[in-house]
């Protein structure tokens, strides 16, 4: 039989070595059917399997001698990738000795070097990043372009909405999901002319595309549950994915201000455990932890850098789970039924943008 197999980049994230392999222990627990490639210093490797011998059988190691870091740019990342762990991870995928690779890398670097290798699925003219975040409703949803594509035309939109609704049917299991796009409000007159054109083009074709195209969503609603994939160019989508991490944040640390304030407080606090843990899980990102990049000749997923291994064992979760729905494959078929000729010439709207 063969098993799924994921190239993982050992030596990237926050704690490298130590974190990815622990979050490799865990997952193999809960996916047995996934075998695992790991990059990077193989005498480290080999030290931290020591800890966790369960994992060893079903793993095999690729000794690299660089790592990217966190800071460099992704051109010079680019030069050096054939000798890195996050390059020969990506590089793994692309000659057939791994299914899928998983990073917690420099995502600049892993972007460039996943496009280089890889290239886009014919039909896509740009990869995008993809995750899933919690709402107020029982299924997440999924946002893209979240800072691979800082400048977008209504093409690239459109090409976003049909990945994010293949990627919302297997991580949702939703055969109909209900794709937005991002916008300064819900009027059809608002926003850019891209918006627009992309809007109009996804009204008309949506019936042909396995989706309900609901129009324009605000920033305010992502996480309501009423949405199940947001659009937008990654400029935007970059900020808003910020502001959503920052205000969880706040909220905890307000929380745990405000519980700690006095006797009162901590006696309520005490009372309110069972909520708190709740909402602590709910807004923890190692619980949502594993972000795609969709659009390439492969599947390439990008953990947190501070993922601990918790959140590393969600994103093999996230990984496995695209191999074996043959996310790939579904894009393609999407952009068959389409028509790679409609997307070239988006329907436009001649009507004026709206402010605010």
């Amino acid at each position: 039989m063969n098993f799924p197999r994921i190239a993982i980049d050992a030596m990237g994230g926050d704690e490298g070595v130590q974190v990815m392999v622990a979050g490799a222990a865990l997952a193999a627990d809960r996916y047995p059917q996934v075998r695992f490639l790991l990059v990077g210093d193989q005498s480290r490797i080999e030290r931290t399997l020591d800890r966790h011998s369960a994992l060893r059988p079903l793993v095999e190691i690729l000794h690299a001698d660089d790592v990217i870091s966190g800071e460099e740019k992704p051109s010079q990342a680019l030069r050096r990738a054939r000798t890195t762990s996050m390059g020969m991870a990506i590089h793994a995928v692309k000659n057939g000795s791994a299914g899928a690779a998983l990073s917690a890398g420099n995502t600049g670097a892993l972007m460039a070097i996943s496009k280089l290798a890889l290239r886009t699925i014919p039909g896509i003219d740009r990869p995008a990043l993809a995750a899933i975040m919690p709402t107020l409703q029982p299924s997440d949803v999924v946002m893209l372009d979240l800072g691979a594509n800082t400048e977008c035309d209504a093409r690239n939109l459109v090409q976003f909405a049909i990945m994010g609704a293949a990627y919302a049917r297997i991580v949702n299991s939703q055969p109909e999901p209900r794709v937005r796009l991002l916008n300064i409000g819900t009027e059809d007159n608002k926003g850019t002319e891209e918006l627009r054109d992309a809007a109009a083009l996804l009204k008309e074709r949506a019936g042909d595309l396995s989706m309900v195209f609901d129009g324009f969503t605000e920033a305010d609603k992502i996480c309501r549950g009423e949405v199940d994939v947001v659009v937008t160019d990654g400029f935007s989508g970059n900020i808003a994915l910020k502001a959503i991490e920052g205000t969880a944040r706040f909220v905890g640390d307000l929380l745990r201000r405000s519980f700690s304030s006095s006797l009162r407080s901590k006696i309520g606090f005490l009372i309110s455990r069972p909520a708190t843990d709740l909402l602590k899980h709910h807004l923890d990102p190692n619980n949502h932890n594993g972000a795609v990049f969709l659009g390439l000749n492969g599947v390439v997923v990008k953990s947190h850098g501070s993922a601990n291994a918790l959140g590393v064992a969600n994103a093999v979760g996230v990984t496995q789970r695209l191999l074996e729905e043959n996310l790939t494959e579904r894009i393609k078929a999407d952009l068959a039924r389409l028509g790679t000729e409609t997307l070239r010439a988006p329907h436009k709207v001649t009507a004026e943008a709206g402010q605010g």
